[in-house]
């Protein structure tokens, strides 16, 4: 992509990157146990949203897919669905390492979900995978293309209860020919000429996602319900550190900051303006009296 298209399409988005959501099982890796995908209180956190939650396959590894105690019983589970229904996002992208491949729903089921929107879906991951994956990458849903099913995933829950109209996860390294139990080399490349490949396909994987998508998305109803590409996110949660953007009266779109510097001059012209009106029945007031005084004391000296 050109600097110029590159810059074209920024410009429309509002992009939000959470670079690790599992904090604590990444200091579990970073201490040598490279192995470990779950969180620090041994739950796979994607297992733990609630759709399809808790249902064990024949293959169910109680210590690899630790669902939890219930859905979003962990504080990181529970973090990204705050975040998410506060951003209410067109475009949904988990990123995975272990093979390479471009999912969309289902992971819980052998199939994608029905209708013209995923259709088109599918369509863009066929070009991506032709574009920047050199024909390399599994395409399909996640449920019907690794081999097993998986219950209480993120993505599964983006489309199907946030109602993000395109939810994808994409699985973007895997070596497969390395040994089982040296899952460093398994999820990582190891050398600067393949990270370096990496790190350019996938982004322009992605890049290429958020310029395709919101056309693919205009004049289609999403799965549940008639969505707005101009609609803006909430203000709710501003102060816990999101970046918002909102519309103003004139329809222009306005940084959250920008928005409350503008309610704060409202109010200070408010303000003044209530001043100014208060000063002037005070003024009124003791111009009145003064006027009342006069006459009654003359009257007395006569």
């Amino acid at each position: 992509m050109d600097p110029i298209s590159l810059d074209t399409t920024l410009d429309k988005l509002v992009i939000k990157v959470v670079p690790i959501e599992n904090f604590n099982g990444r200091k579990l890796v970073e201490a040598g146990d490279l192995c470990e995908r779950r969180n620090g209180r041994g739950v796979d956190l994607n297992r733990n949203w609630s759709v399809d939650w808790g249902k064990k396959e024949k293959d169910y590894d109680p210590y690899e897919e630790n669902p939890g105690v219930a859905p979003f019983s962990e504080p990181e589970t529970q973090i990204m669905r705050k975040l998410s229904t506060s951003f209410d996002p067109h475009i949904w992208i988990n990123v995975h390492s272990g093979m390479e491949a471009l999912f969309m729903p289902y992971d819980h089921q052998n199939t994608t979900p029905e209708g013209l929107l995923p259709q088109r879906m599918r369509v863009m991951l066929e070009d991506l995978n032709h574009l920047h994956c050199h024909d390399r990458c599994m395409i399909g849903s996640g449920g019907g293309s690794v081999g097993y099913l998986a219950h209480g995933t993120a993505t599964d829950y983006m489309y199907d209860v946030v109602k993000v109209p395109m939810a994808f996860t994409f699985e973007i390294y895997g070596d497969g020919a390395a040994p089982s139990k040296d899952c460093f080399k398994m999820f990582n490349p190891v050398d600067l000429t393949t990270f370096n490949r990496v790190l350019d396909d996938w982004s322009a994987v992605i890049l290429k996602i958020f310029k395709m998508g919101p056309h693919q998305l205009g004049g289609i109803q999403s799965n549940s319900s008639a969505f707005n590409l101009d609609k803006w996110v909430s203000i709710d949660e501003y102060l816990d550190g999101y970046l918002m953007e909102r519309s103003s009266r004139y329809g222009k779109k306005t940084e959250v900051l920008d928005l409350g510097i503008q309610e704060i001059r409202t109010y200070f012209r408010l303000f003044l303006l209530s001043s100014v009106l208060l000063m002037f029945m005070f003024c009124s007031r003791i111009s009145k009296s003064k006027c009342s005084y006069r006459p009654i004391v003359s009257a007395v000296g006569l």
